[in-house]
């Protein structure tokens, strides 16, 4: 039985061979705590795989460092956003039911 509370894993990564961060520093990306992350979202700002690098983190729970252009506290909030959302929308489908 599968484990149901498992992070699906994205296995397509071909995205990746297109983004701006190819072989830029990866520390770039996972600065220290309290750190500025402005040049990591500046190598991602205008990147043609932008959206997938966020999707990538956020379905594969990335809880550390820059993706998409996005900080950990970032990539939560639209975390919660979604699951707000999914939580209104079968509240709604239930009261229609």
């Amino acid at each position: 039985m599968a484990d149901p509370i498992s992070i699906p894993v994205t296995e397509d990564k071909s995205w990746q061979d297109l983004a701006n961060c190819l072989g830029v520093d990866p520390d770039l990306f996972f600065p220290e705590r309290g750190a500025s992350t402005r040049e990591a979202k500046e190598v991602c700002r205008g990147c043609v795989v932008q959206g997938d690098c966020l999707e990538y983190a956020l379905a594969n729970g990335e809880k550390f460092g820059i993706w998409g252009g996005m900080s950990e506290r970032e990539r939560r909030r639209i975390r919660r956003q979604r699951a707000l959302a999914r939580a209104a929308a079968a509240s709604a489908r239930s009261a229609t039911a």
